[in-house]
């Protein structure tokens, strides 16, 4: 049993719509073949964007998309990828696969691929391996409208009117695959980067390099150092079932030990939240600086028989809860985090959508999306929970994980989860004085080994419940195991 008390007269902060933001790397086939197929694909697409993916992606409401990577992101020359397409350099992706990238997709398509989604655009720039002029150039040619050489290059190659860049990270990963750089030396060069990515038009904001999971000494070092030249700073931290990156374990052979395993683990993103922006409270007490967890979501195993560098992994009902955790907990702490983005959208690691040719799957994953993305935009209610624990090898974890918010038209949204591999929940909603009318519910259940393949499509999707009632200022349910929902009411 699980009793939810939502406060509706208090409301804690807005909900940023970028939290439930998308990343796409040039890894794998999330972008070919997964996104972009080309124009003279017979697969349906609107200038080479293949239409049942951007339909999908659109009925979710994607808010930004960040892009090129990664750790793409720091090897990649973006010159490579404008001009006429059988004129751009092909390179190797050393990072992802070793397969020949042959630079179809570069910043001409992103932009017309943010276009058809209606999303924000959120652009990583090189530092890795980049200079300040490349990176300044790039700016330049994407937002700036007068005459200048990399406004008239862009005019030259199809575009004459400047694009908008609402997010632009300087550099990915620094600490690491972004030139294991030590936090000091990279504020410092991060001030001198972020120099040049100049506002032509609109502000564009500014990310830089967060820490790795719980690298505190980084985040506290780079904020001393650059606090005051940023508008975000990111972090990074990937659910893993096992402790080791060589031995992740699969994404559909598993235990129930190793299913409550994993969610011990993501439940570890509410500390490092908290521990991080303790850290930026320090040097930016009015919050002016956002937590951008840039990169998030299951890491497993690739599936057998595929290659490992495209990080091609499976989606059942426990990644289902995984993001359920995830977006209560970024929910919960609006006030600082202000943007999100699992990690990847269309055929890796933690997906909202699978492909295989013409085929395409929405995930356990995408329907989560589907259900919270109510929140987009709404104010966090005071909300509390009280519930049973589940022991596991780790730990104690909550039963039941939740969140609340009001839209602009005065409408209550509820999200919940019960995470029991195998019973069932009564889970009791209280509304203090106001009485809830108009009551709506959609959910997600299954087995935690369920999963949609191209062979069953529709083994998960998205159902009414009607085991619900109005018990005077309370809503009753009774939750299926491994069951998210999404509640919306009147009172």
């Amino acid at each position: 049993m699980a009793d939810i008390y939502i406060n509706v007269k208090k409301k804690l902060g807005k909900i940023n719509r970028e939290i439930y933001g998308q990343f796409s790397e040039h890894l794998g086939r999330c972008i070919y073949s997964g996104i972009y197929v080309g124009e003279n694909s017979e697969i349906p697409n609107v200038n080479g964007m293949r239409v049942d993916v951007v339909e999908a992606l659109k009925q979710i409401q994607v808010p930004v998309l960040r892009w090129p990577g990664g750790c793409f992101a720091d090897e990649y020359h973006w010159k490579d990828g404008i001009g006429p397409k059988e004129k751009r350099k092909k390179m190797i992706n050393t990072h992802w696969g070793g397969t020949v990238e042959d630079n179809s997709f570069g910043t001409h398509e992103f932009m017309e691929l943010c276009r058809q989604l209606g999303c924000k655009t959120y652009v990583n720039g090189n530092m890795g391996s980049g200079t300040v002029q490349e990176m300044s150039e790039w700016v330049e040619y994407m937002t700036f409208e007068g005459t200048s050489p990399m406004a008239d290059l862009r005019k030259a190659n199809g575009h004459k009117d400047a694009w908008h860049i609402d997010y632009f990270g300087v550099g990915n990963e620094n600490w690491g695959c972004g030139g294991n750089m030590r936090p000091e030396y990279y504020a410092d060069e991060y001030r001198r980067y972020q120099t040049y990515v100049r506002n032509y038009g609109s502000k564009i904001q500014k990310i830089a390099c967060g820490a790795n999971a719980d690298d505190y000494n980084w985040t506290r070092k780079v904020m001393e150092i650059a606090g005051n030249y940023m508008d975000g700073l990111s972090l990074h931290y990937y659910t893993l079932p096992n402790e080791t990156w060589d031995q992740k374990g699969s994404a559909t052979q598993f235990e129930e030990a190793d299913y409550y395993r994993t969610l011990k683990k993501t439940y570890y993103m509410e500390e490092l939240i908290q521990r991080h922006s303790g850290i930026m409270d320090s040097f930016d007490p009015k919050k002016r600086v956002g937590l951008m967890i840039d990169e998030w979501g299951t890491w497993y195993d690739v599936e057998p028989g595929t290659n490992p560098g495209f990080l091609y992994q499976q989606n059942t009902m426990r990644d289902a809860m995984v993001a359920a955790i995830n977006l209560n907990i970024f929910n919960q702490n609006c006030e600082r985090v202000k943007m999100a983005n699992i990690a990847q959208m269309v055929n890796v690691l933690q997906a909202m959508i699978l492909t295989e040719g013409a085929a395409m799957v929405l995930t356990p994953t995408y329907y989560v999306f589907d259900l919270y993305q109510c929140h987009q935009g709404a104010e966090l209610l005071e909300s509390s929970i009280n519930c049973g624990k589940i022991e596991t090898e780790q730990g104690e974890i909550p039963e039941v994980t939740q969140s609340a918010s009001i839209d602009k038209d005065g409408k209550i949204h509820i999200t919940a989860a019960n995470l029991l591999a195998d019973q069932r929940n009564t889970i009791t909603i209280h509304f203090g004085e106001e009485i809830p009318k108009e009551l709506y519910i959609e959910m997600l259940h299954g087995d935690i080994h369920d999963k949609n393949t191209f062979e069953n499509p529709e083994c998960v999707k998205k159902e009414r419940l009607k085991e619900s009632k109005i018990e005077g200022n309370c809503v009753v349910l009774e939750l299926p195991p491994c069951c998210a929902i999404h509640l919306s009411c009147l009172v």
